[in-house]
């Protein structure tokens, strides 16, 4: 991984760090930050290697640049679910003959018909509000 550094780049943050730090502190800020590459790229490297044996032979094997986030655009994913039509959600075609009324819904213990609260009756209770 290079983030976009350039040996030109490179070469002012050197300066940069030679000019804040001075020559005397330098090496010993340089050796540390060359210990904490080091520790990462050991870290990465026994993250790489547990999956690997978590996985077993299929690890090899996956497209890592599909699972990849930064390529999805949230945009486009909710005009394609918005914009495709799907089959689950079309109206289903009825045979001959059958009436296109749908049957009335049931009224539930406690309810009173047309919504309203009777005197000393309950209020209407729905489950699937909760």
């Amino acid at each position: 991984m290079s983030f976009g550094l350039t040996f030109d780049k490179l070469l002012i943050i050197g300066v940069i760090a030679l000019i804040l730090l001075g020559p005397e502190r330098l090496p010993h800020y340089a050796a540390q930050l060359a210990r904490l590459v080091k520790s990462l790229r050991a870290l990465a490297a026994g993250a790489k290697e547990r999956m690997r044996e978590e996985m077993g032979p299929d690890f090899d094997d996956i497209d890592w640049k599909q699972l990849d986030p930064r390529q999805y655009d949230p945009r486009r994913i909710i005009r394609e679910a918005l914009l495709d039509e799907n089959p689950a959600e079309k109206p289903v075609s009825r045979a001959e003959g059958e009436s296109d009324a749908t049957e009335p819904v049931p009224e539930r213990a406690g309810s009173v018909p047309g919504g309203s609260r009777a005197k000393g009756g309950s209020a209407p209770y729905d489950n699937e509000a909760t």
